[in-house]
């Protein structure tokens, strides 16, 4: 049986068409651009075309599939394609690629409904020792036998050097090499989706990386100083010639699920997408994603459970652009659910979804939600410093409130954003809207040294209680690599820039802790290197402590939840109608509601803290889970032990 081909067509880079390869460049601000080919016999350079709308173009017989190329703009600097298919590292050559060359094995694959997920976050080049693609899929059976549904890729976007996090890449449509070929990412994705696992990747559409993009050299356009970031300019979505820059991001998000097979995105920074226009840059892309491949839409309808220039253009729309792009792609004519999730610190709710307003293509799945994982550390921690300081006073009632209604803040002023407001209401969207979580890249990495959560807890009866509370909660929860097992190994920003910008990295990282209480001058002496290949390694997993009792110990416990919730919670997910926060005791004991359409509750009642507190909420029908063996003992006392969360179901019918 010939396998499925699949290719995304698009007005950039190079695609390969009758004749030979079509390259196409927009470099508005350039006079010439010349196409150089590297060749075994040497190199030569044909001049690209110009076209209305700053493009350059180029079709000949002289360049095949993995031909090697760059661009040289007005007779001088050569550069990447920024739309390449495949690079050599970011300041080699590109390299035309065949998408068609690989056979998928997935042709029965439909995807996933949102709301059964469970989310595994890893980082390529740490989570095995050969952090690669091939070693990823070398570990899936790990991942199925877990009970986690969706792996979310950090970015691997090609970025500065041989390491780095993901977050500064610069050619965002070729997979870096360090992690291996676009026919090996294709091999894990399809692998993947033979266990029944759906795949999300993340993407950086806020910036590029400071090291290794030329945009500003010859297309400028695509950066806007009427916007900032803390990354320096911000990328143009809403002044003059928005509209290539909003396709260009857009055409990336489609290639990577048409001609990936991701299921999933989930979009950085979205809080530092600066876009005044008629329609946001993300709610034109997510449309654009729910109406391609997505046309099954994956999330439930957000409101059922509370009874730039040119914006409007198509991508593909840009002026000189062909018809050519907005071919299909090759192989997509299979319905299934795309999710659309966000990183948004500004807990913008509408771009869920909007009270009274029906279920829309162009509202985002889900967000990343903060405000559990905040609440949930400074409970076990105790720490209060930073961002936590919006937590310290009241954790437990911030964290029903966000339990039962998503954000914590919707609207409040936050003290370590100087009293401005945060957020909005939230309450209005379903459970499956919010992505809750202990630990992630973020929460573990921008840490000094990188400690996980079970390092930084002092009992381990506390994280029992906490992973109750995330893995059982209607919302889908996310979890770190190595978590599971409480791995030992840190998790550590490390970067691989030249030795200027590496300087002012490892400075900039110095005096970043030094605002914090907890951290003296001599833990800054001891501050590792994030430039340093050492600190590369120190965080890679090992994976010979698995079965080490200490740690087979945990892999069972987030087991036995996981089966838990695919057997117990996941089928009430869709028939939730309402949820509330029952009570908060003065002690922190509180208790959680969700209401199913049929009149069934789920309870949840917990007790996060160092003392016995008295019952709250309604202690009725069948437990599901307690972290308590005695809780029926506890019940008739009235009384929730310390650190004890319980979970109950009460059918309508009693």
């Amino acid at each position: 049986m010939v396998g499925l081909r699949r290719r995304h067509s698009m007005p950039f880079g190079a695609e390969l068409v009758e004749g030979g390869v079509r390259f196409r460049l927009w470099a508005p601000a350039a006079k010439s651009v010349v196409l150089r080919l590297f060749e075994k016999a040497g190199p030569h350079a044909l001049p690209l075309n110009p076209r209305p709308g700053g493009w350059f173009e180029l079709v000949t017989d002289a360049a095949r599939a993995g031909s090697r190329y760059k661009f040289r703009i007005d007779g001088g600097v050569e550069v990447p394609d920024p739309a390449a298919r495949a690079n050599e590292d970011i300041e080699g050559a590109s390299i035309v690629i065949d998408p068609g060359s690989y056979d998928w094995g997935d042709a029965d694959w439909r995807g996933r409904p949102w709301h059964e997920a469970s989310i595994y976050e890893l980082h390529v080049g740490t989570f095995t020792p050969e952090g690669t693609f091939a070693g990823v899929e070398s570990r899936l059976d790990h991942l199925v036998n877990l009970g986690v549904t969706v792996i979310e890729l950090m970015p691997i976007g090609d970025f500065p050097g041989a390491r780095g996090w993901g977050y500064d890449g610069v050619l965002p449509f070729a997979p870096d090499a360090a992690y291996g070929t676009p026919d090996e990412l294709k091999s894990l994705i399809d692998a993947a989706h033979r266990r029944g696992l759906a795949m999300m990747l993340d993407v950086v559409y806020n910036h590029f990386g400071p090291e290794g993009n030329w945009l500003h050299l010859y297309a400028p356009q695509f950066f806007t100083d009427r916007h900032h970031t803390p990354w320096g300019a911000a990328i143009n979505f809403d002044g003059p010639d928005s509209r290539t820059v909003r396709d260009f991001f857009i055409h990336n998000a489609l290639y990577w699920l048409e001609e990936y097979r991701f299921d999933g995105l989930r979009v950085d920074a979205v809080h530092a997408m600066h876009d005044d226009g008629e329609r946001h840059f993300i709610q034109e892309m997510t449309e654009r994603l729910h109406e391609g491949p997505g046309r099954t839409r994956s999330g439930l309808d957000p409101q059922a459970h509370a009874s730039g220039e040119g914006a409007q253009a198509r991508a593909g729309s840009v002026p000189g652009a062909p018809a050519d792009a907005e071919a299909p792609a090759q192989g997509s004519d299979d319905k299934r659910p795309i999710y659309v999730v966000l990183e948004n610190g500004a807990n913008q709710a509408h771009l869920l979804g909007t009270p009274g307003a029906p279920c829309e293509a162009a509202h985002a799945d889900a967000q990343w939600n903060d405000d559990v994982h905040h609440c949930l550390h400074v409970i076990l921690t105790g720490e209060t410093d930073g961002y936590y300081v919006d937590y310290a006073r009241r954790p437990h009632e911030m964290l029903a409130r966000a339990l039962a209604e998503g954000f914590g803040y919707q609207g409040e002023a936050s003290e370590h954003a100087g009293g401005r407001a945060r957020g909005e209401p939230s309450g209005h969207l379903a459970p499956t809207a919010f992505v809750n979580f202990l630990q992630n890249h973020d929460q573990i990495g921008n840490r000094a040294f990188g400690e996980r959560l079970h390092q930084l807890t002092k009992e381990e009866a506390r994280l029992v209680a906490a992973t109750a509370v995330l893995l059982l909660s209607p919302s889908p929860p996310m979890l770190f690599m190595g978590e599971e097992w409480a791995a030992p190994e840190p998790f550590i920003y490390f970067c691989d820039f030249g030795p200027e910008l590496a300087a002012k990295v490892r400075e900039g990282r110095r005096q970043e802790f030094a605002k914090f209480t907890h951290f003296s001058g001599q833990d800054a002496a001891n501050l590792p290197d994030p430039t340093a290949p050492g600190t590369f390694e120190r965080v890679k997993l090992d994976w010979q402590k698995v079965d080490m009792p200490s740690h087979a110990g945990w892999l069972e416990h987030y087991r036995r939840l996981l089966t838990i919730r695919q057997r117990d919670i996941v089928p009430r997910i869709p028939e939730i109608r309402s949820a509330r926060c029952v009570k908060v005791d003065a002690s922190g004991a509180f208790a959680v509601d969700w209401t199913t359409a049929d009149g069934g509750t789920l309870h949840l009642l917990a007790n996060l803290t160092h003392s016995p507190a008295p019952m709250v909420g309604r202690a009725a029908g069948r437990v599901i889970y307690s972290t308590h063996p005695n809780i029926r003992g506890t019940m008739k006392r009235n009384e929730l032990e310390p650190w004890n969360v319980t979970w109950l179901w009460e059918s309508a019918r009693g």
